[in-house]
């Protein structure tokens, strides 16, 4: 099954990145480059969608539309894919 979802990412004064997802409450990476942070931001939403694939009744926010999301003059938005399969004792 695959999951999109948009992030939006952030330059630090430092020079990393800090990426947080709309849509999904506390999912949040960061990284030293815009492309640690992209990668990172995929594993903080495969991590939040494998734990909400765990509740009895799963619930999966709408996903914003990448025009309705409101960036800051130095923030950036890209969608994350993850893609998570399923197969007989996939939760173990």
């Amino acid at each position: 099954m695959k999951f999109i979802y948009p992030a939006v990412f952030r330059k630090k004064e430092d020079g990393g990145y800090d990426a947080h997802f709309p849509d999904l409450e506390c999912c949040e990476a960061s990284g030293e480059t815009l492309d640690d942070a992209i990668d990172n931001a995929n594993e903080a939403a495969r991590t939040w969608i494998t734990v909400e694939l765990e509740e009895e009744d799963p619930i999966f926010p709408h996903v914003s539309d990448l025009e309705d999301i409101e960036l800051a003059e130095d923030e950036i938005v890209r969608n994350i894919s993850v893609n998570i399969r399923f197969y007989e004792g996939w939760d173990e």
